[in-house]
This record gives structure tokens, C-alpha cells and sequence, in this order.
């Protein structure tokens, strides 16, 4: 029964790993930098599962993420899905990873629906000053 169990475990944490390699690309530009495959493959995994379990989600949020290692500076484009970085760095990664699946988790249509509800409520509150004259 133990052996069957880790069997399983095995075979899921494999399938998940085979899932992330189609989200996550590695492109350097300049001169050639280390960076651990494995390691960004868990850490994908982990911040999308962190982001799923802070918001409630019955799925995780799957952002397509490009890594561009030898960028002039470390930033998040959050348009293009890239994460770029001077040399390699876990935590701006997952912290990439992170921003980019917070992102990933309201359909557009919706964010622009609740944009007009807000501005809806809003335009319905009135100053209560100006109730009085």
C-alpha cells in the first residue's frame, strides 16, 4: 500500500512538472548564465498553488511566463507575461511568478465589469453636507 502511494505521488509531481515546462521559457541574451531548470519548474509550481490557496481557487492560476536573463533591469511586464532579470535571482523570480498568477486569476471581462460597478457605487454615494442645505 506505502509503495503504491509513493508510486502515485511520483507519477503526479512528474505530470505537474511535464505541465509547467509549457509555461515557462528561458531566453539569455548576452552571454550565456546559469540558471536551474528544475528549481524554476518548482518554484512555478509553488507560487501558482500559493496564489490559488490565498484566493480560494479550485484551480491554480497558470500564467505563461517568459524568463529573459542579461535584461538591463529587473522588472515584471505584465502585458508580454515577461519576468526580466540581470542575472538569475529565485526570489524576483517567484516573486514574478507570483504577480503574474495574481493577474492570471480574473478574465478581463470580469476586472472590466467591476471597474463600472465601482465607478456605479461611487457615483451613487452622495456628501452627506450636502444633504443638509
Amino acid at each position: 500500500m506505502t509503495q503504491r502511494m509513493f508510486t502515485v505521488l511520483i507519477l503526479m509531481f512528474s505530470g505537474a512538472c511535464c505541465l509547467a515546462q509549457d509555461e515557462v521559457t528561458v531566453e539569455v541574451k548576452g552571454k550565456k548564465q546559469p540558471w536551474p531548470a528544475e528549481q524554476v519548474q518548482k518554484l512555478y509550481l509553488s507560487a501558482c498553488s500559493v496564489v490559488q490557496r490565498e484566493f480560494g481557487q479550485t484551480r491554480a492560476p497558470k500564467p505563461k511566463v517568459t524568463v529573459v536573463l542579461g535584461a538591463e533591469k529587473n522588472q515584471v511586464d505584465i502585458d508580454s507575461g515577461e519576468i526580466k532579470l540581470k542575472k538569475w535571482d529565485e526570489l524576483l523570480f517567484t516573486q514574478g511568478v507570483v504577480l503574474l498568477a495574481f493577474e492570471n486569476l480574473m478574465p478581463m471581462d470580469q476586472r472590466v465589469a467591476m471597474t463600472k460597478r465601482a465607478v456605479g457605487w461611487a457615483e451613487a454615494t452622495v456628501n452627506i453636507s450636502r444633504l443638509e442645505h
